[in-house]
């Protein structure tokens, strides 16, 4: 393994995910930093004795994983700067062995890739209908691509020269990232090996529907930043949130009365989306139970992501925004005061 790649990870109160995270990248010549915003379950004494070097965020200024990763990325560089690749890594994925050095092997072959990552899997997927959920997401196709997720492998002169992650959004950050990168005339492309092992640990609908708030919420900031032609970035996605999580609801109550009920049948566009979603789903290959359990969820979640578009807009009207949206956590934090200052890269 090359000296030139270093690790990021990081974490809130991930507790044993954070141990296998870092025990699967810990050693060899690689430097690890591990990044943590708050804790309170002993990660960072954790942390230090596996090894890594840690960075404690500041906690007056609100907590993003992009500002996590572009300081993981600032005291990489600050301990060697001859760092050329930085594998980015949550804290709740371990990464599989054999992928950092075929992530490697992929940048050096291509000069202009800025970006590598692979397939993302969810550790326990029959536990519970939501870890299956995300399974069925990471699962995307490989090949030239227009984002990456939180796991991937990024060249270092491309992270610095578009100043890193835009540390004031709170979810969506990466494909954001990846626009600016695109537009520089660099690559992002996803490769067919294993790269992580996530550990959503979902259990309840109340999980899935903030998971949902927050992608909603990052769609709205994507497409406020990049929805101008010619990328129009989260454009469609956005429209598809209001016509099926705003619009199509209250057209359906707005004429109940002087419809006498009729305009319940429009009810029926929600299991057509879900048809619609399942047979797309099939034929990019996808088992059939797991295209119909996608189908019906991509249906459902138009309301709470219609919910997070509108949280996002709402603060943006009276001049605020929102902290982290955490579907793990025991709370969805308030609106706060937008702090001084996007990027934190040197």
């Amino acid at each position: 393994m090359t000296q030139r790649l270093g690790i990021v990870a990081i974490g809130r109160n991930e507790g044993e995910r954070l141990r296998a995270c870092l025990r699967s990248v810990v050693g060899e010549s690689r430097i690890v930093v591990y990044v943590d915003s708050g804790s309170t379950d002993g990660s960072v004494a954790m942390a230090r004795e596996m090894g890594a070097e840690v960075v404690e965020l500041d906690l007056a200024t609100p907590f993003t994983a992009a500002r996590a990763r572009n300081e993981g990325f600032a005291r990489l560089v600050k301990i060697d700067d001859t760092i050329e690749l930085v594998q980015f890594v949550d804290g709740d994925c371990e990464v599989v062995a054999g992928w950092l050095e075929r992530a490697v092997a992929e940048l050096k072959r291509d000069e202009k890739l800025a970006v590598v990552c692979g397939r993302r899997r969810e550790r326990h997927p029959q536990a519970t209908v939501y870890n299956r959920l995300c399974d069925v997401e990471w699962d995307s196709p490989v090949g030239e691509a227009k984002s990456c997720g939180g796991d991937a492998m990024i060249r270092a002169s491309a992270f610095r020269e578009v100043g890193g992650y835009d540390a004031s959004v709170i979810a969506g950050e990466e494909p954001e990232l990846c626009v600016r990168l695109r537009a520089r005339g660099w690559t992002i492309r996803r490769i067919d090996a294993e790269m992580t092992l996530h550990d959503a640990a979902m259990t309840r609908f109340g999980q899935w529907w903030k998971r949902n708030v927050r992608a909603g919420h990052a769609a709205a900031e994507g497409a406020a930043m990049h929805g101008a032609p010619p990328e129009r970035h989260a454009v469609h996605r956005v429209r598809s949130n209001w016509a099926y999580g705003l619009v199509l609801p209250l057209l359906i109550l707005g004429l109940a009365w002087p419809t006498r009920g009729i305009s319940f049948a429009l009810l029926l566009a929600y299991p057509l989306l879900a048809w619609r979603v399942a047979r797309h789903e099939r034929h990019r290959g996808r088992a059939p139970a797991d295209a119909r359990l996608h189908g019906v969820f991509v249906a459902l979640g138009k309301l709470p992501q219609a919910i997070g578009q509108a949280r996002y807009h709402y603060g943006r009207l009276c001049g605020q925004r929102s902290q982290l949206i955490e579907y793990k956590g025991a709370h969805c934090a308030d609106l706060v005061p937008s702090p001084s200052g996007r990027r934190l890269v040197p």
